[in-house]
């Protein structure tokens, strides 16, 4: 399946009414924000069309802020930002802008590098599959709702002799228009439905909360030294 980079949508999708964290995405954060780390990663990144990347906002506040920079600005719908669950109505912007393809970037996750955007970008360039997810690669012992152990017990406690497992990294998507448009998001999650892409879980601390807030800032300012 042949895909061209100006068929790519790039997408930061951003609120300020957060359950868990309100306001986070502009909560003071190392002399910046969570938002504007986001979208200057994107435009400083020379593999990415600036015009290729698109803000999808609700909040005249973050939407201001957005027009300072050489990005396109998407405008949500109130629908939108509410709870529905429905992929067709949270990410609207997958069957109303003009590409083929699609790549979501999290924003509450300010440790992600350039590099690994890049070649999270270029493998599903290069992928003959319709979807690509983030994962970590774990090898741990893991139990279901009942009780009953998910990963097979190797006869021992030793954690390395686990069979890889993998988990949701919740920081790059990528995903094709069309599937949108008919209310699936990255697949059916069969097999390479969507296919799955390793990143290291030192670039992935994921912002729910404000525990989690305070060690991504500590762990953001010393980067150089900790990761």
């Amino acid at each position: 399946m042949s895909k061209n980079i100006k068929d790519i949508c790039f997408i930061i999708q951003s609120r300020l009414d957060s359950k868990r964290l309100p306001g986070k995405m502009l909560t003071p954060f190392d002399g910046s924000n969570l938002f504007e780390i986001a979208i200057t990663k994107l435009v400083n990144c020379p593999f990415i069309p600036n015009e290729n990347i698109y803000l999808s906002l609700y909040d005249q506040e973050l939407i201001s802020i957005g027009e300072r920079y050489p990005v396109n600005i998407f405008k949500r719908s109130k629908e939108s930002v509410s709870e529905s669950k429905e992929p067709k109505i949270v990410s609207e912007w997958g069957w109303k802008l003009p590409h083929k393809w699609f790549i979501t970037i999290n924003a509450c996750t300010p440790l992600l590098t350039n590099e690994t955007i890049i070649n999270f970008t270029k493998c599903f360039l290069n992928s003959p599959n319709k979807s690509l997810f983030a994962v970590h690669n774990k090898k741990n012992f893991y139990w279901d709702e009942k009780g009953n152990m998910i990963t097979k017990y190797p006869g021992s406690l030793d954690s390395k002799l686990v069979n890889n497992t993998f988990e949701a990294a919740h920081c790059l998507y990528a995903g094709c228009k069309k599937d949108l448009s008919n209310n699936i998001y990255l697949g059916d999650f069969t097999f390479n439905y969507p296919e799955l892409y390793e990143v290291h879980e030192k670039e992935t601390f994921d912002i729910d909360e404000f525990w989690q807030f305070k060690v991504a800032e500590i762990l953001y300012k010393n980067k150089n030294k900790f990761l």
